[in-house]
């Protein structure tokens, strides 16, 4: 089967190359990502059919997918609820009845006693005997013994006007061309590296996963464990490393301004703390002033538990900054954790004479032009604000160190853009990015490979893990008089809402009904309610009078995920807590059991489905934030834990997180001895798996 080839990389031959692909079809191939011949031989199939023997009728077993031989005995048209063609065939060990349910006269008059028939299908029982409805067939002639496949029949994911057929003529024939010039697809793992990892060849595993043979264990391809599965997964994964390390390289060639101007504003902060310092911050702490005095940018990534005090620690960074002369950048996500921190750091850096500015989208006119004059001439050493912080006319007098909060939400993209607004004269400022999103340490591992990691593991002395029960909300009369008699002792509720509707609107007004109905069958109570649709001085206000005891029971849509801190709310009350992840109740419960009261979270269910039930037991059994987290990156996968725009500058084709996960320390490994021994093999690496991706590091 000959083509021709102009390319000698079949990463570089389209894919209309191939015969029988034309402009259609090339289009609707590119839906898939597929547009070279090696992305063709990259698409694997998602499961297999073994058509390889002929199985005698009489052994069939239903559920089973089977080639069988048999003669036509009685062919008839039936007319129950709907009208089927029966066809019954025999091969001596027994007989098995064909239903077609759409047929045509010329299928009817083909179908007649005494012609041989090979059929393929999926044996189910009918109501009379075992059946095979709509088999693919075809006729035997006279002494015709037409061999059967020789290896599994492969199934391709696939997308609308792709048949299946098309799919193995199309790859039959990119293996046609592998066939005569295997040197077109090139082996860029080091033989140092196959022989390590006991990995096959590139070529041997390519043509197998394509067309397996009938002996291969079809449950272990099913599952993604095979050898050759492992093998694609592996170089897959170590791309993905390679640019992530390069792109952490070519950072750490740029410069930063070295932030060493003393520790006596620090010494200050720490003294008027009313608290110590968990063992677990100061090591971080410490790690983090390290950094900040080199000459190339920290870029760091702090993990911490719901309450492990992790603002604490960012102000300490920011003192640093500060002393040095230069300006500090804190964004948030939300405007509800961003004035949360900013009350935070007003309230430990003013005292010691640092100006805290704040700016988020609702800042307009005159206030804006204020603030950001107080940027650009330098009045203003610490700056707080949302997404706002990104816009063109944000200009900083010396920017020093960027701390971005919850970085999931931001993604790769946007915290590049922020180092940019700081660059002048070839220097990028610092970056301390932070999480409560506890990300297991595999997954770190792969998505933050440009990062270095620090874990505050510890939470400050006197916290205590939060007591958790699930029930349905038909209980709901009992929580109501649970949530009297906590307030009736002086303690403080939350209540939050939740609804599957994406839209803001929605989810307010179950807010607003739910707020009415408890402050009718709660009079004696202070009831507060707060979403996402209020003005920010009106949200902050409610707040405020949460936390200074003025409401006994706050209602919420989930914007209280995150920030606020309020030690004497002791019951936490979520509805419908199946429709959220385990990250996101594990944030909203962590809102309380931040006093020294015994606290407890009410997950109050409408329906369960088996994976909810999964996740609230897990909710119910854990307090821990890591163990949470590796259980939700099995049930939901890495696009769910990392937040989707920093996975999708992260897809992977063939490699699944949290299947090889086991690999990534390999992988590791792996990516150090190519970037220091085969630096050649790097790029073409990450030009096979990221294509035009690769550079998503440089904004």
């Amino acid at each position: 089967m000959s083509v021709n080839i102009k390319n000698n990389n079949l990463g570089e031959m389209p894919v209309t190359t191939l015969q029988g692909v034309g402009p259609r079809n090339a289009e609707r191939l590119g839906r898939l990502g597929i547009n070279t011949v090696q992305d063709v031989l990259f698409h694997l199939p998602s499961r297999y059919q073994d058509r390889t023997r002929v199985v005698p009728i009489g052994s069939l077993r239903p559920g089973e997918q089977v080639v069988v031989e048999g003669e036509v005995e009685l062919s008839d048209i039936r007319f129950g609820r709907r009208r089927s063609l029966l066809v019954q065939i025999a091969d001596g060990s027994g007989s098995l009845m064909l239903r077609f349910f759409h047929f045509s006269a010329a299928q009817k008059a083909n179908l007649v006693r005494g012609v041989r028939l090979r059929c393929f299908g999926e044996v189910r029982r009918g109501p009379v005997s075992l059946e095979l409805i709509h088999p693919e067939y075809s006729r035997l002639e006279e002494g015709d013994e037409s061999a059967v496949e020789e290896t599994l029949t492969p199934i391709y994911p696939t997308t609308e006007g792709m048949h299946q057929l098309s799919w193995r003529s199309m790859t039959e024939r990119a293996l046609a061309v592998l066939e005569e010039q295997p040197g077109l697809l090139h082996e860029w793992l080091p033989q140092e590296l196959l022989d390590r990892y006991n990995l096959p060849a590139l070529l041997e595993t390519v043509r197998f996963l394509h067309r397996p043979p009938p002996d291969v264990s079809q449950h272990q391809l099913l599952e993604g464990d095979h050898p050759a599965q492992r093998r694609l997964a592996f170089e897959e994964l170590l791309a993905h490393q390679i640019s992530l390390r390069k792109l952490r390289h070519e950072q750490r060639k740029t410069a930063a301004p070295m932030l060493d101007g003393g520790d006596r504003l620090g010494k200050m902060l720490l003294a008027a703390l009313p608290f110590k310092l968990t063992a677990a911050q100061q090591r971080v702490v410490g790690e983090i002033s390290s950094d900040l005095k080199q000459r190339h940018p920290m870029m760091r990534l702090v993990q911490g538990d719901v309450g492990s005090g992790k603002t604490v620690v960012a102000a300490l960074a920011a003192v640093q900054a500060v002393e040095a002369h230069h300006q500090v950048v804190l964004m948030a996500p939300t405007e509800l954790l961003a004035e949360q921190h900013l009350r935070n750091f007003q309230g430990w850096l003013e005292p010691l004479g640092i100006k805290v500015a704040w700016l988020t989208g609702r800042h307009k006119g005159k206030k804006r032009e204020q603030v950001l004059s107080q940027l650009v001439d330098g009045s203003a050493a610490v700056i707080v604000g949302t997404h706002a912080l990104f816009q063109g006319d944000v200009q900083f007098k010396s920017l020093g160190l960027a701390i971005i909060d919850e970085q999931h939400r931001f993604g790769v993209h946007q915290r590049l853009a922020l180092r940019e607004k700081g660059a002048e004269n070839g220097r990028v400022p610092h970056q301390l990015i932070m999480t409560a999103t506890p990300i297991p340490r595999t997954l770190a591992m792969s998505a933050y490979a440009d990062l270095d990691v620090s874990v505050i593991d510890e939470l400050p002395p006197g916290r205590k893990p939060v007591a958790t029960v699930v029930i349905p909300d038909s209980r709901r009369e009992e929580v109501i008089s649970r949530v009297r008699s906590a307030c009736k002792e002086g303690r403080q509720t939350y209540w939050v809402c939740t609804l599957i509707e994406e839209s803001e609107a929605l989810q307010c007004q179950a807010a607003e009904d739910t707020a009415a109905l408890l402050a009718e069958a709660l009079p004696e109570l202070n009831v507060g309610l707060v979403h996402g649709r209020l003005k920010a001085s009106d949200k902050e206000q409610i707040m405020l009078d949460f936390k200074s005891g003025k409401l006994d029971l706050l209602v919420a849509t989930t914007v209280i995920e995150v920030g606020v801190d309020v030690p004497n709310a002791s019951l936490m009350i979520i509805e419908n807590p199946e429709r959220l992840g385990l990250a996101q109740l594990h944030q909203l419960r962590g809102r309380v059991g931040r006093g020294a009261a015994e606290s407890h979270c009410v997950l109050m269910y409408h329906l369960l489905s088996e994976s909810a039930r999964e996740r609230l037991s897990i909710m119910r059994a854990t307090n821990d934030g890591f163990a949470i987290a590796q259980k939700d990156l099995e049930l939901r996968g890495p696009g769910e834990v990392l937040g989707t725009r920093q996975t999708g500058e992260m897809q992977l084709r063939i490699a699944d997180l949290v299947h090889h996960q086991s690999l990534l320390p390999e992988v590791q490994q792996a990516a150090e001895t190519v970037l220091e021994r085969y630096p050649a093999h790097a790029q073409p690496l990450v030009r096979r798996w990221l294509g035009q991706k690769t550079e998503y590091g440089s904004v």
